[in-house]
C-alpha cells in the first residue's frame, strides 16, 4: 500500500500573508471544524485499543505514551492529568519524549531520529508484558517510536499507535494502530495544528473511557479526584452535598475527615461519620 503523508501536504490556503487577522481566525477555525468528525471515523479503532488498555491496566499493567515533539509533549499532558483527575499512582499513565524531560519546554535536536533510544528510556521503568505502549506521531515515521514499538512487539508487550497519515511505517508496526487523517494543515507542515487537536481529542478519549471502566468516576463525577486547590474542595464539597443532600458545612465536615469524595459518602451511607 503507498504512503502519502498528507500532514505535509501545500495548505488548502495561499498568501496567509495578505489575510486580515479576522480572515485568519475565520479560516482556522474552518479547518479545526473538520477534526472531531475525522475522530468519530476512528472510533472502532479506539475502541480495540482501550478495550486491551483496561484489560492490561486490570491485571497490574501499565499505559505507556512514547512519542517526540507536539506528539510527545501532549502524552505527557495526558499523563499527567490522570493522578489528580482520576486519583490514580503517577505510575499508571506514563508519558516519555524524544529527548527526556529538556524536550518538554525545548526541542532536542535529532533526538526523534534515535533508533536506540526509545526503548531505552521504556527499559528505565522495567517495561513488561503487563503493560501497554502507545506510540504517538502525526507524522508516522518518527524513528524514535516506530523503533520502540518494534522491540515492544518482539518483547510480548501489547502496542498501539496514534497517528494521522494512512498507511505509515507507525500505523504498519503498532498491533492496535488509530489513523486520524486530518489532512493538511493551515499552514503547511505544522502538525501542531489540526493533527494535534486530533491527538489531544483521542488522547482525552483513551484515559477517560479507561478510567471510568476501572471504576474512577461515579455517575458523572470525579470522586476520586485529588483535593489539590481551593477549586477542588469545592467542586468536592458540591459532589456531597449533591450526593448526600446534606449542608454546605456538613459536606465540607466529611472532606475533611476523609480527604477524598468517594471514601466520605462511603462512611456516610454506612453510618460511619
Amino acid at each position: 500500500m503507498s504512503f502519502t503523508k498528507t500532514t505535509e501536504q501545500d495548505s488548502n490556503y495561499n498568501h496567509l500573508e495578505r489575510m486580515s487577522v479576522k480572515e485568519l481566525l475565520s479560516n482556522i477555525n474552518k479547518e479545526d471544524k473538520t477534526v472531531p468528525d475525522t475522530v468519530e471515523k476512528a472510533l472502532a479503532e479506539i475502541e480495540n485499543l482501550v478495550n486491551v488498555i483496561v484489560e492490561k491496566l486490570k491485571q497490574g499493567g501499565r499505559l505507556f505514551y512514547i512519542g517526540a515533539g507536539t506528539s510527545g509533549r501532549l502524552g505527557i499532558l495526558d499523563a499527567s492529568e490522570c493522578p489528580p483527575t482520576f486519583g490514580v499512582s503517577h505510575d499508571l499513565v506514563i508519558g516519555l519524549i524524544a529527548g527526556g524531560d529538556t524536550a518538554i519546554r525545548k526541542a532536542v535536536e535529532f533526538a526523534e531520529d534515535s533508533k536506540t533510544q526509545g526503548w531505552e528510556d521504556l527499559q528505565a521503568y522495567h517495561i513488561s508484558n503487563k503493560d501497554v505502549v502507545v506510540g504517538i506521531a502525526a507524522s508516522g515515521t518518527t524513528p524514535y517510536v516506530i523503533s520502540a514499538l518494534e522491540t515492544c512487539n518482539t518483547n510480548n508487550i501489547v502496542t498501539g499507535c496514534i497517528t494521522c497519515n494512512a498507511n505509515s511505517p507507525l500505523s504498519k508496526t503498532a498491533q492496535f494502530p488509530i489513523e486520524v487523517i486530518v489532512g493538511p494543515e493551515f499552514v503547511t507542515g505544522s502538525s501542531r495544528m489540526k493533527a494535534g487537536t486530533a491527538q489531544k481529542l483521542v488522547l482525552n478519549m483513551i484515559t477517560t473511557s479507561t478510567m471510568i471502566q476501572l471504576g474512577h468516576i461515579k455517575g458523572n463525577k470525579m470522586v476520586d479526584m485529588q483535593l489539590s486547590n481551593n477549586k477542588l474542595v469545592d467542586r468536592g464539597t458540591k459532589m456531597i452535598m449533591s450526593e448526600l443532600n446534606i449542608s454546605e458545612s456538613e459536606a465540607k465536615a466529611l472532606l475533611h475527615t476523609y480527604k477524598n469524595v468517594r471514601t466520605a459518602i462511603k462512611n456516610y451511607n454506612n453510618g460511619t461519620n
